[in-house]
């Protein structure tokens, strides 16, 4: 007998960047049409991001990990150490909090991207990574991470990998030599789409996101460079709770944040794209078949490795940032061979299809 026509489904973004929450928004697409009622957990940016994307859908407001960057590099894995602690009480409170909120809104299903603790044994929990290899820097350190995530994945009934189960866009990261036993492929996730005819008409689009101090440095370095530059620019600074910005000058235009429709639509009148090397922004832009530049978040060794991967593989262009310099980037973009990427772009609604028939079955 079905145990609800219209599944209750929890969807828990982790607040580390905002590539946690705008992936999660074709998820939460498809769940709506399937006709489910979806709740969302968000707090600060990620919740001003998805409030504005979803202003009908209900929002329980709770806090998430609060990551805190160190300006330098070489300083950052010992500033994640240092927070673990906190991490570890937060995922320990947050799995206290769901289990109070399941019984009060009789969720049927959670779906969490990278929270550890958004699960319960009473319902289906899925548990959404890409980041099955762990990339410390350090060998040692990577076999430890990994072991730490896969003990968190196995708490989950069901681990979403988003990429391909071959030649897929996180290289290493979401193919490790052991695959966790209860995790799936299910195919990248993006927001976007294709725009074949859309009309050029911006030289040059910039957006940045992620945690600071870093996304802050980096948006002061390109302000200081795209002064004076005389192509058509747009600047996306990936403040979505931001009321104050600063003023346009001579060809460029800048915005704190834009809905997911109309940045589709930016990308698609772009000529080139200039942006971090974030997993979500690489799906993104896989999607949406652009030309991009990505430059990684120093430190953030996932990113690095991204930037890596993704430019021998020739599918984008990338440089770190201590090289950053925009004209010279823009002039080598000329003459790279970016090599396109084809895939099928909804693969992911199938397994979605199956958990929301699965919950109205019993049968997950």
């Amino acid at each position: 007998m079905p145990k609800n026509d219209n599944p209750r489904v929890l969807v828990a973004p982790l607040d580390w960047g905002l590539g946690h929450a705008t992936r999660c928004i074709p998820i939460i697409n498809q769940l709506i049409l399937l006709g489910c009622t979806v709740y969302i957990v968000a707090d600060k940016k990620n919740f001003s991001l998805l409030k504005k994307e979803f202003p009908q859908t209900v929002f329980l407001r709770y806090k998430g990990y609060e990551i805190a960057y160190s300006r330098q590099k070489k300083f950052l894995f010992l500033k994640l150490i240092f927070q673990l602690p906190k991490v570890i009480l937060r995922v320990l409170l947050e799995k206290k909090w769901l289990k109070n909120i399941v019984k009060k809104y009789s969720i049927d299903a959670v779906i969490s991207d990278n929270r550890f603790g958004m699960h319960n044994k009473n319902i289906p929990s899925i548990y959404i990574t890409h980041q099955l290899s762990v990339k410390t820097g350090n060998r040692f350190f990577d076999t430890i991470a990994q072991k730490i995530h896969y003990y968190f994945i196995r708490r989950f009934t069901t681990c979403w990998v988003p990429d391909f189960e071959k030649n897929g866009l996180a290289g290493e990261l979401s193919h490790p030599k052991n695959l966790p036993a209860n995790s799936i492929y299910i195919g990248p996730l993006s927001r976007f789409t294709q725009v074949p005819d859309a009309e050029i008409l911006n030289d040059l689009l910039i957006i940045i996101s992620g945690p600071e101090p870093q996304r802050t440095i980096f948006e002061k370095e390109i302000l200081e460079q795209i002064k004076g530059f005389k192509q058509k620019i747009i600047f996306i600074r990936g403040l979505p709770s931001e009321d104050q910005k600063p003023g346009n000058f001579d060809g460029v235009k800048i915005e704190n944040h834009v809905p997911g429709e109309e940045l589709n639509k930016l990308m698609a009148e772009s000529k080139i794209i200039i942006s971090r090397s974030g997993y979500t922004t690489v799906m993104d832009l896989a999607t949406s078949n652009k030309k991009a530049i990505l430059i990684p978040t120093p430190g953030q060794t996932e990113q690095e490795y991204l930037a890596e991967y993704l430019i021998e593989k020739k599918y984008f262009l990338t440089e770190n940032q201590e090289d950053f310099s925009i004209q010279d980037l823009l002039e080598k973009a000329k003459t790279f061979h970016f090599q396109e990427i084809n895939f099928a772009k909804d693969g992911y609604k199938k397994i979605i299809m199956e958990l929301v028939k699965s919950i109205k079955s019993d049968k997950f």
